[in-house]
């Protein structure tokens, strides 16, 4: 589904909001509503929708327009993409619009795409922000720096990010289906562009291409968040509404991608630790009603663990894993269905086996079983997706880029009205040989065409649609530190299980929680590690009481998204669902935290992904650098709890495992006496501890247990330089061991200075090597100051060419000596101030990042009011105490550097 069908929940009803509407600016007219979103028209054509959400601390301002790879000609792949880049730059009056929305605290981010290319930027809600954020948008709308010096640093920015993505075989391998599928339609190109494009393009041309789509009437604006809508609409008129709309008329596409006449075939050959297999489809554009019974026959075929080709390949073990989406665009798209095959395994009997069973829907039609399922999961996926504004907004730019921003709720309401006969029809349609491209070419006598329908008229389509009656909405609320604990109860269960909870009116009812149990101690745990991650991925595979299907079905049914995680001594749940579910997943929680079934089947096929993931990152430079730096940071000895595994180590590990040392492990190590559960939302507290004390207030831990320490290990410099062949793109990772903890005096100075340095995307390692130099996409730092214990890192990284890993390091090494020789200025310390404190606002307006931060505090004893401390000391931060702080505890020369990449090929030495 598009973007997993990310959905709305509503605030008004749309009927309503019409006839109540305020008088609007003079230029702006009131086009339609659609559950609580209502589409504006300036005269200018450009399109604004409002979705006003009084329950956000946040305002989230995205911007579509309608251009991305499809509208590239030749010469000109990646250009889109390019000019994304040049845009987010600023403008006139935004000279430097990154570092504006860092200091006000936003997050922000830039993606193109076939159909699109869009901008956006979420941030603290206030009048000011927002007209802020609107005065930016329609700046860079005409006044972008579109300009050589720009293009000269960020072509080799782009250029890294390309080669970034050829370091991923199945990534390659899905482009190459693409160019295959496509003879003449530039859906075959994706945004990332051709290489030679990508260097040689002229300025003038991507000039050209800006000034051609870079207008208001191409243009759809979104607001989405906390805010006045009367205002906002003011706000559209004043910022926009002087923008002209350009004389000449928007180029239109008008190349129809011919009926496919006879499978495909492409072959990549390239250094790799799995297999891969990709089919491609040619189905109809987003707009059309077939799409919806794709969407229900993908997840027919490929979910786990009911999924045809799941069964077929992954419990068969003739593939590692299978995966399966649609490409719903402006035009004709395609289906695609993939697997990942070990190298042991036959590929070609995988590659057999996809194709009888994606053949064989034909002659084996669907079952209404399938597509209940199917639709179950979608619509769980659905409800739960619609109850943040701020998806909402980013979602709404993505299907106006399909066609129409009411699309998103026509698709809904077609998966849900398909019918059995509608999925087997359109598998029978499309699921074709001659309609298919694969690794292989076969011609047949008489081949089946599959004629693809014409995109449908928009405007008869969507002339009556209304949608559905919006819903309550919640409460605005307060995300300050002392507000949160005002409203947070603390307890303790009998069993020693610590409980923070937070009721508040959230939209939809949701409730958004964590349960961590924490277990053993660094004797008990001496190597058994690979069996505790072993119980944590089977616990969701079946309980005494329920198979594997059982509890999908059940958290389908409660709409519900659970997921397990953990690390060293301990377990981790996360959960979301709304309110009227919140006691059954709790007690579904429970029961799969407490009676495990550990089927032998579900054992073995945990066992081939464990291995297949193994297996496949042994040649990635970013996992070798990490695990080699990390490695030599931890040098505990094999065996013990913090022991780092190399990949050729967990695969052995994972060969040996036993299904009994599983169950032994959970025998011996789990129950609730220590650990943390943490809901926010909406929901009874008194009722809820009740339900938890009953759940879990009687379930101790078999063995003692103490906490897992990391002190501070001196840890003498070393260089590593590791050969990843063929990989035409390379890590740069660095470290150092601090004598820090997060309650020392210097804390707070290292946590701003590290900011500064390379924290955010205006830090100074980001504007030298990304922005200055071009030498990076992906570039920063990072400081860790761990609870009780001092055993504090800090730690850089940067993905690059492999022949610029030395400038990259070199930058580095003198932007961390000029902090540490010049240290840092008045002003760059208020705006990192302002920009860090505003990031910390917008965290704790994410219900799940509260979780977490609560779950944490409970764990050490703490309140948000340690949080609340730590910011008043930054804010009381001089630049000559961050200077001092620095030179410290950052010495150059004791700093560790890991990096991997096609060093040999690029003649790059040590």
């Amino acid at each position: 589904m598009k973007r997993a069908l990310i959905a709305i929940v509503v605030l008004l009803w749309a009927g309503s909001a019409l006839a109540q509407a305020p008088a609007l600016p003079s230029g702006v007219q009131r086009v339609t509503s659609v559950e609580g979103i209502t589409e504006y028209r300036l005269a200018n054509g450009l399109r604004a929708l409002l979705f006003p959400d009084p329950t956000k601390t946040t305002i989230t301002v995205n911007i579509a327009y309608l251009v991305g790879s499809r509208h590239e000609n030749y010469g000109e792949t990646g250009m889109a993409h390019i000019i994304e880049h040049l845009v987010s730059y600023g403008s006139p009056k935004h000279p430097d619009a990154k570092q504006e929305q860092q200091e006000r605290g936003a997050r922000r981010n830039a993606t193109t795409s076939f159909d699109r290319t869009t901008y956006y930027e979420s941030f603290p809600a206030s009048d000011a922000n927002l007209e802020w954020a609107l005065d930016l948008e329609a700046d860079r709308m005409v006044n972008a720096f579109v300009e050589k010096k720009i293009l000269d640093t960020q072509m080799s920015v782009v250029r890294n990010e390309f080669e970034a993505g050829e370091n991923s075989p199945a990534g390659v391998l899905m482009r190459r289906v693409l160019s295959t599928a496509y003879l003449w339609h530039n859906y075959a190109n994706t945004a990332i562009g051709e290489r030679s494009d990508i260097e040689k393009v002229p300025i003038e041309r991507l000039q050209a291409f800006y000034k051609t789509y870079y207008r208001p009437d191409n243009a759809v604006l979104v607001v989405a968040g906390k805010f006045d809508e009367a205002q906002a609409a003011k706000l559209l008129a004043a910022k926009f509404g002087g923008i002209p709309r350009p004389a000449a008329p928007i180029p239109q596409t008008y190349t129809i991608e011919p009926v496919q006449d006879g499978e495909r075939a492409v072959t990549l050959r390239r250094v790799g630790d799995l297999q891969e297999l990709c089919v491609a489809y040619h189905i109809p554009a987003a707009a059309h009603p077939d799409v919806a019974s794709l969407d229900l026959l993908a997840r027919v075929l490929t979910a786990s663990p009911a999924g045809r080709l799941y069964k077929a390949l992954v419990e068969t073990k003739k593939a590692a894993s299978v995966a399966g989406f649609n490409f719903q665009q402006r035009e004709p798209g395609v289906a695609m269905y993939r697997a990942s095959v070990r190298k042991e395994a036959s590929l070609e009997e995988a590659r057999a086996t996809l194709l009888r069973i994606l053949d064989g829907v034909a002659a084996e039609p669907v079952t209404k079983e399938e597509v209940e399922r199917a639709r179950t999961e979608i619509v769980r996926q659905t409800e739960l997706s619609l109850n943040n504004s701020e998806a909402v907004g980013m979602a709404l730019g993505e299907f106006a880029a399909s066609g129409d921003w009411r699309l998103l709720f026509l698709h809904r309401d077609r998966v849900r009205q398909a019918s059995v006969e509608d999925v087997q029809r359109v598998a029978r349609t499309y699921l074709t040989a001659s309609n298919r491209t694969v690794g292989v070419f076969i011609p047949e006598a008489q081949p089946l065409r599959a004629e693809i329908p014409a995109t449908p008229d928009l405007t008869a389509l969507l002339k009556d649609y209304k949608g559905e009656v919006a819903v309550a909405a919640g409460e605005a609320f307060d995300p300050s530190p002392a507000n949160i604990d005002q409203r947070t109860i603390r307890a303790q269960l009998p069993s020693g299980l610590k409980l923070a909870l937070l009721a508040k009116k959230t939209r939809g009812e949701t409730v958004t929680g964590g349960l961590r149990l924490r277990y053993g101690d660094e004797n008990s745990l001496k190597n058994r590690n690979t069996e505790a991650g072993a119980v944590r991925t089977m616990l969701m595979r079946g309980t005494t009481k329920r198979t594997r299907q059982q509890i999908t079905d059940e958290m389908n049914r409660l709409k519900a998204r659970v997921n397990v995680g953990g690390g060293a001594g301990f377990t981790e749940v996360s959960l979301e669902t709304v309110r009227a579910s919140l006691p059954a997943v709790l007690q579904l929680v429970t029961e799969i935290l407490r009676e495990p079934s550990f089927p032998a089947d579900e054992f073995e096929q945990s066992r081939q992904v464990g291995l297949s993931r193994a297996e496949s990152i042994r040649s990635e430079p970013q996992i070798m650098a990490g695990v080699a730096l990390a490695r030599h940071m931890n040098p505990f000895p094999k065996g013990d709890v913090r022991y780092v595994t190399t990949a050729e180590e967990d695969i052995e590990l994972i060969k040996s495992l036993t299904l009994d040392a599983v169950r032994q492990f959970h025998r011996e190590f789990y129950g609730a006496s220590e650990g943390e559960l943490s809901l926010i939302g909406d929901f009874d507290a008194a009722e809820v501890q009740k339900l938890a004390a009953s759940l879990l207030g009687n379930w101790k831990s078999p063995k003692p247990y103490a906490e897992i320490r990391r002190p501070h290990q001196k840890v003498a410099a070393a260089r590593q330089s590791l050969e990843a062949p063929d990989k035409a793109n390379a890590v740069f990772n660095a470290g150092l061991r601090l004598e820090l903890g997060d309650e020392d005096k210097d804390y707070p100075a290292l946590v701003l200075g590290n900011y500064i340095l390379g924290g955010h995307s205006s830090s100074r390692l980001y504007a030298r090597i990304r922005g200055k130099e071009g030498l990076s996409y992906g570039v920063g730092s990072q400081l860790v100051g761990p609870a009780r214990d001092r055993g504090g890192q800090f730690m850089v990284f940067a993905i690059c060419a492999p022949q610029n890993a030395p400038k990259v390091e070199a930058a580095f090494r003198e932007e961390l000596e000029r902090a540490l020789k010049d240290g840092f200025t008045a002003e760059e310390v208020a705006s990192a101030k302002s920009g860090w404190s505003k990031g910390r606002q917008v965290s704790r307006g994410q219900d799940g990042e509260v979780v977490s931060r609560l779950r944490s505090h409970a764990q050490y004893g703490r309140t948000m009011a340690f949080d609340a401390d730590l910011e008043k000391k930054i804010e009381a931060l001089t630049p000559e105490e961050i200077t001092a702080a620095f030179r410290r505890y950052i010495d150059p020369a004791q700093i560790s550097i890991a990096r991997a990449g096609d060093f040999k090929k690029a003649g790059v030495s040590e």
